[in-house]
């Protein structure tokens, strides 16, 4: 067992007797392409913001099929730096050793998707906590070789690319249960060697296979910022391209952008990263931010520091 992460039960096969079933009278969600929310680790740290959150997720997850990713670098970060154990990135992806594998599985998995599941769970959502190695949802081989924005060839050590294909069954079974899948960014090779995963990098590219009706990808930024610090409210592949090769793009939203063209490419309908440090009902509809598809999202505001508020 990974060091810091805590055991879970083992969990009924979904479409058993053990799982509840909705009313014969509700719309059966299979039968609708789900939302894949991503939530960004920053905003689940303080008690009011995740059950803001919570609230808000739990009302989207009782009127249509929701699954909700989530990181926790940040969480990370802080028990690395109580470790010892030093941080190195490139684009936004964790450079993982065998040392920081170690803290990434037991923060995430034990930690951070354990809290959300029981908020959410509080806030009357029937979550169901998993990482990408449960039922292999999300396949990943070793990325031994990555190729930088700038060119250069890093090894980022125990990290996994996705390389599923189709519709992940544990997911849309558990979804025509009626429960919502929320996903710990840790999955693990065809060896069983556990591997680190990016949040967004996941997202995508469960939106992909899923066939998403919308993937937002929600953090601490209101959106995708120009270098004025404003809002650019719309962005195509050549905006994303712009971006990335011109160094516009901070190293955490490059893997946000490549994330969301994934998603796209796969056929995920909507696609929009959005500003979620204010939790209210209704916020990932009126949320600031940048859609990669469709009309621009309403607003602009620039890029406040982060706040606790509700």
């Amino acid at each position: 067992m990974v060091a810091g992460a805590t055991q879970r039960p083992a969990r009924p096969v979904a479409g058993g007797s053990n799982y509840p079933r909705r009313a014969t009278s509700e719309v059966e969600p299979a039968a609708v392409a789900p939302t894949i929310i991503k939530l960004g680790g920053e905003l689940l740290e303080t008690p009011a913001r995740l059950r803001g959150l919570a609230r808000a997720l739990a009302a989207i997850a009782a009127r249509e099929p929701l699954v909700v990713v989530h990181g926790g670098g940040r969480e990370v970060d802080a028990e690395m730096a109580r470790l010892g154990i030093a941080k190195r990135a490139v684009d936004g992806l964790r450079i993982t050793d065998a040392a920081t594998l170690e803290v990434v599985a037991g923060v995430l998995a034990g930690r951070v998707n354990t809290r959300l599941v029981a908020a959410l769970g509080v806030a009357g959502a029937r979550a169901v906590g998993l990482t990408g190695a449960d039922a292999r949802l999300a396949p990943v081989r070793r990325e031994r070789r990555y190729r930088s924005a700038d060119g250069q060839s890093v090894d980022l050590g125990y990290v996994g690319r996705p390389v599923g294909e189709g519709p992940p069954t544990l997911l849309t079974d558990l979804l025509a249960a009626g429960y919502t899948p929320v996903v710990a960014s840790l999955s693990a090779a065809a060896t069983g060697q556990v591997l680190n995963v990016n949040a967004d990098t996941l997202a995508g590219d469960l939106a992909a296979r899923l066939k998403a009706r919308r993937l937002l990808i929600a953090g601490s930024t209101a959106g995708v910022l120009d270098e004025a610090g404003k809002t650019i409210p719309a962005l195509d592949d050549a905006g994303i391209d712009t971006l990335i090769r011109g160094g516009q793009a901070s190293a955490g939203m490059v893997a946000k952008l490549l994330a969301c063209r994934a998603a796209l490419a796969g056929g995920a309908g909507e696609v929009a990263i959005l500003d979620a440090r204010r939790p209210r009902q209704g916020m990932f509809e009126q949320a600031v931010g940048t859609k990669l598809a469709g009309r621009p999202m309403t607003g602009g505001a620039g890029n406040d520091d982060i706040d606790g508020s509700n």
